[in-house]
């Protein structure tokens, strides 16, 4: 499954310089079958009408799928890269966090497929993602 030998550390080094970096996401967690990270509500996450963006969540999603393929494999041969991407947006959310948490559904040679779960600071469903992640050679 997931290489817990990766930290924290690492995860969020992934993201510097780029779209994790700029909406303010940061891993939380990683374990054998889980990779967890939350992202702020504030105006860089938020649309127009002041309410969490759902492309922002979209992008929480997908960081959160592709991170954890990345590390399910060996990176000195293979990498891994989003395929398609669907989202569900059940609950708005107008300020603090929103947390998501990625879970295998399948680990094959060639993809996988990740499910998403992101949740308000009520632990309340706010969206469900589903991945599906192409794993290239190098």
């Amino acid at each position: 499954m997931i290489n817990t030998s990766y930290t924290l550390q690492d995860l969020n080094h992934l993201g510097k310089g780029n779209m994790a970096e700029h909406l303010g996401i940061v891993f939380t967690d990683i374990s054998e079958n889980t990779i967890s990270a939350k992202m702020p509500v504030d105006h860089r996450t938020k649309q127009p009408y002041g309410l969490l963006h759902g492309g922002a969540s979209v992008v929480l999603a997908e960081t959160l799928g592709s991170v954890a393929a990345h590390c399910c494999v060996d990176t000195d041969k293979h990498f891994c890269v989003g395929l398609e991407i669907n989202a569900n947006h059940l609950r708005s959310v107008r300020e603090g966090f929103v947390y998501g948490t990625a879970q295998p559904l399948h680990i094959g040679k060639k993809t996988h497929v990740w499910e998403i779960r992101i949740t308000n600071e009520s632990q309340q469903l706010v969206c469900i993602s589903r991945i599906t992640i192409a794993v290239l050679d190098k």
